[in-house]
């Protein structure tokens, strides 16, 4: 887990590695797998109670890992390090994304290793 600022929610937020993320997820494939055990053909998948408890074990893993209280299980999709690209070399928050080329907060270029900055 690494402290990291993130885009959607506007603030410094703890982001997860590959193996916490895959830890955290696990909770919901398990959800997803028990869901077409139990009822193949049931409606909404979202709001079925294997699902809804899934969910709810997803943040209480996220919680548990990062120490902070998270309540909205799509937050935890975007809060993974893996997502993110390298810190601006002009404001020092993360660019948007791996393959960025600009930083969304300050406009400033993309220093790529080898490149003296501008």
């Amino acid at each position: 887990m690494k402290p990291l600022w993130c885009w959607r929610c506007q603030r410094e937020m703890p982001m997860l590695d590959e193996e916490e993320f895959e830890r955290v997820i696990q909770h919901l494939r398990n959800g997803k797998s028990e869901l077409i055990q139990a009822s193949p053909d049931q409606g909404s998948a979202w709001k079925h109670p294997v699902i809804t408890t899934a969910l709810q074990r997803l943040l209480d893993e996220y919680n548990s890992v990062t120490g902070f209280a998270e309540t909205n299980p799509n937050a935890v999709w975007h809060h993974r390090l893996s997502l993110y690209g390298p810190p601006c070399s002009q404001c020092g928050k993360p660019l948007r994304t791996p393959e960025a080329r600009f930083c969304a907060a300050c406009g400033a270029p993309r220093v790529l290793p080898n490149q003296p900055a501008a």
